[in-house]
């Protein structure tokens, strides 16, 4: 059972690592859109192509519903991902801790 545990914590390790980077990212995009930056630079399309499949579905779903002159996609992505970061990684490594 401890080649499960020991699978189930690096899969929570990893997870964890992986939402971290995304909040990161989203969080210099936002950023970064403030200052209207130049779309041809690599590191901008870098953000865009990596940011934009979490982000869009976000922005089509709730400025669909409610007409907000702000976009709120960057703040809801947020709490998507703490709540992701809180439920999936801290009930990996329960699960993990259990089978020890």
């Amino acid at each position: 059972m401890f080649v499960a545990s020991n699978f189930l914590f690096s899969l929570a390790k990893i997870l964890h690592i992986i939402f971290t980077v995304f909040y990161w990212l989203i969080l210099i995009r936002a950023l970064i859109s403030w200052v209207n930056p130049d779309p041809s630079n690599a590191i901008v399309r870098f953000l865009f192509v990596v940011t934009e499949p979490v982000l869009y579905p976000i922005r089509k779903l709730f400025l669909s519903r409610f007409h907000i002159g702000v976009d709120i996609s960057p703040i809801i992505a947020f709490l998507i991902i703490k709540f992701l970061g809180y439920f999936v990684v801290s009930s990996l490594l329960e699960a993990a801790d259990r089978l020890r």
